[in-house]
């Protein structure tokens, strides 16, 4: 129920995409991401899992590489440091102002969109989630001390690491008996939590004063 939930949703913001795109209105998809920042302070990265286009298509993609088995590539070492990510990142600033500023339309988002798409055929979604997406970028620091987000109970978690696998963004890490999600990483996809046999994870808040879980508010039954 939950996974075709996520999926219609999915579906929806993507027609939404390709219309605002069609109509020449695709600045207007700022609007929704500017409230995926406000809401991330909150509910962590919900634009990503649920929202984003680029996510979605990618998603796709992964899925029929992996019924043609398909492996993908190793990413290269060099895009996996930090100043990657935030040069990126400055270049997206810098192309907005620049429209902000002189008034002119450039096809900044439907080129990330082509440009994410394009490096899933070759490599792991974890490239662009973690370090090259500059929504990513933005979300993974606006949602630096999210309340709730993906979360593993340790008491029931049996280290198995299938959760670490099939995440990703590789947002989660191997601890001496556990694993814990990265909650700024984590783009809510719930890939972790349909893996767990276990059923160790949700989507839960947290307290930030002994991080232990406080409330359990789970998306859909």
């Amino acid at each position: 129920m939950k996974k075709t939930l996520q999926s219609i949703v999915q579906i929806a913001f993507l027609i939404l995409f390709i219309f605002l795109f069609v109509s020449g209105k695709i600045q207007l998809w700022m609007g929704l991401f500017l409230v995926g920042i406000i809401t991330s302070f909150i509910f962590g990265r919900i634009y990503c899992g649920f929202v984003c286009s680029i996510n979605t298509a990618m998603n796709g993609i992964t899925w029929v590489k992996k019924k043609l088995r398909i492996k993908n590539l190793r990413i290269p070492r060099f895009l996996t440091s930090p100043w990657v990510r935030y040069a990126t990142l400055g270049l997206f600033a810098a192309l907005f102002i620049f429209i902000m500023v002189t008034g002119k339309k450039l096809p900044v988002l439907p080129a990330l969109f082509l440009i994410g798409v394009l490096l899933t055929f070759l490599f792991p979604e974890e490239l662009w989630h973690r370090y090259l997406c500059p929504y990513g970028t933005i979300l993974s620091l606006s949602s630096l001390k999210t309340k709730h987000t993906m979360n593993i109970d340790a008491n029931q978690c049996n280290n198995c690491g299938v959760c670490r696998r099939v995440c990703p963004t590789k947002a989660i890490e191997k601890k001496e008996d556990y694993h814990k999600i990265i909650r700024n990483e984590c783009i809510v996809c719930m890939e972790c939590e349909r893996s767990c046999r276990r059923n160790a994870i949700s989507y839960r808040g947290k307290d930030e004063n002994d991080g232990n879980c406080n409330q359990n508010i789970k998306l859909s039954s």
